[in-house]
């Protein structure tokens, strides 16, 4: 394998890493700003909703096995844990519901949860490194983030057919994202940069086979603690490959049938990716909420009794039935990746909230036998975010079209909704401490992150 270790070398990799690196607050975009203080509070949410769950339990008796210095809090769990362990839990609970943030600008990836929940351990770190009289200030912070999800999404638009050979990009592009994130926030130049994206490609995994287990949000959790240790690593002086990306050997063609490297940097300087960031309305994958949005709009329109529809039958992209085909779901992790469960549960409660995701509803007598009735056909001129639905009752038909899913960039939650969400995930905290880091977000420019870890670590 030919590859240069000059540091003089001038690739790919290390082009798009001196752009980061050169990146300052001031170059982001109002949207930017936006779109990140949105997603901090969307994944904080999120975190808090899937803290208490006993899956997480697990992962903390296990982690508190390691014994390393408690530098970083646990999300709404009132203890810390060492700086490469936190970011485990966090991540973890940032994902467990499916509830987290999507991009799908070419890539779908949970960017969020892994670089997030680094971020959040990184900073309090430094802010001890550092001293009281220079903590890690918002502007940093979101800074770092927006960084971090260039990098993930970028990196996954140079590996096309990554997603289809069953890697899980959250796992895996997450970790590149974690990497970023966290070199950014460690003020590394370019060169540390490329070394801390090649440092975390080099960890990246996750499978999708893992999809309805615990696995799949551990994904999250390893990738922002294993994007945590790349950039760690690298601010020391260790080194990898100035070609991770384009290599022969690199990310893009080990992990991908196709390699397109030229992504990497296409319309770099442009609109920031996070931009286009969209957010869930619904508790599932986000390849579901198009037909959720239907069967909840069905059932707006024309309210029946379920045992009355004689069949409902779905139009849907075809990733939807390849990714959510879970026929007969026994546990509340495997009905989130079941159109049939989606579909039914939306059109019974209404909703496609946690609630409807849960080992109870997964049994429901009632939503079982609607299930039976859902068929789904695949076409691939629909977008992803498009579906149409058609019930039938007692010799009438109705029909919903739904063309850009709600959440999605086309059409976006609003910020009420977004602060609604937040409030009603955050229910283990009081009311009061909620509305707080919702105000704090507001302003998080001029503020400090160490309020906001303190206020999310009831």
């Amino acid at each position: 394998m030919e590859q240069s270790l000059d540091t003089r070398t001038v690739t790919l990799t290390k082009t798009f890493c001196n752009h980061l690196a050169a990146t300052t607050y001031e170059s982001l975009t109002p949207a930017a700003v936006r779109e990140c203080k949105r997603g901090i509070l969307d994944w904080l949410g999120c975190a808090l909703a899937g803290s208490p769950h006993p899956e997480i339990d697990i992962t903390l008796e296990t982690l508190k096995l390691n014994g390393g210095r408690p530098v970083a809090t646990v999300i709404g769990r009132g203890l810390k844990l060492g700086l490469l362990e936190a970011p485990i839990a966090n991540g973890q609970m940032g994902h467990l519901l499916d509830y987290d943030d999507t991009h799908m600008g070419g890539v779908v990836l949970h960017a969020s949860s892994p670089i997030l929940a680094a971020l959040f351990a990184l900073s309090e770190y430094l802010d001890e490194v550092r001293g009281p009289s220079n903590p890690v200030t918002g502007r940093e912070f979101m800074l770092a983030y927006a960084v971090g999800f260039e990098a993930g999404v970028r990196v996954g638009r140079t590996a096309p057919g990554h997603h289809d050979g069953g890697w899980h990009l959250t796992g895996t592009l997450g970790t590149i994202a974690a990497g970023a994130a966290c070199a950014k926030l460690l003020g590394l130049n370019g060169q540390q940069l490329t070394y801390t994206l090649a440092i975390a490609a080099t960890q990246a995994a996750g499978m999708q086979q893992n999809r309805g287990t615990m696995c799949k949000s551990l994904h999250a959790g390893k990738a922002a603690s294993n994007g945590l240790l790349a950039a760690l690593l690298a601010s020391k002086g260790f080194d990898g490959t100035q070609e991770i990306v384009e290599g022969n050997k690199g990310f893009g063609r080990i992990y991908s049938n196709r390699c397109e490297p030229e992504k990497l940097v296409e319309g770099l300087g442009g609109p920031w990716v996070i931009e286009t960031n969209g957010h869930k309305p619904y508790a599932c994958g986000v390849l579901l909420h198009p037909l959720i949005d239907a069967m909840v709009e069905m059932k707006k329109r024309h309210p029946v009794d379920p045992a009355q529809i004689e069949a409902i039958e779905l139009r849907v992209h075809p990733l939807v039935l390849s990714i959510t085909g879970v026929s007969e779901p026994s546990t509340g992790l495997q009905s989130k990746f079941s159109w049939k469960h989606s579909a039914a549960v939306a059109y019974v409660d209404g909703n496609a909230g946690i609630p409807q995701y849960t080992d109870e509803k997964a049994v429901d007598p009632v939503i079982a036998s609607l299930r039976g009735k859902v068929s789904a056909v695949e076409d691939a001129a629909l977008g992803k975010d498009e579906a149409f639905a058609v019930m039938r009752v007692s010799g009438r038909t109705f029909e919903v079209h739904v063309p850009h899913a709600s959440g999605t960039a086309a059409n976006p939650m609003t910020d009420e909704a977004m602060r609604s969400k937040f409030v009603a995930n955050a229910g283990i905290m009081d009311r009061a401490v909620a509305q707080e880091i919702v105000s704090l977000m507001d302003w998080f420019e001029s503020e400090n992150v160490g309020r906001l870890v303190g206020a999310s670590s009831a």
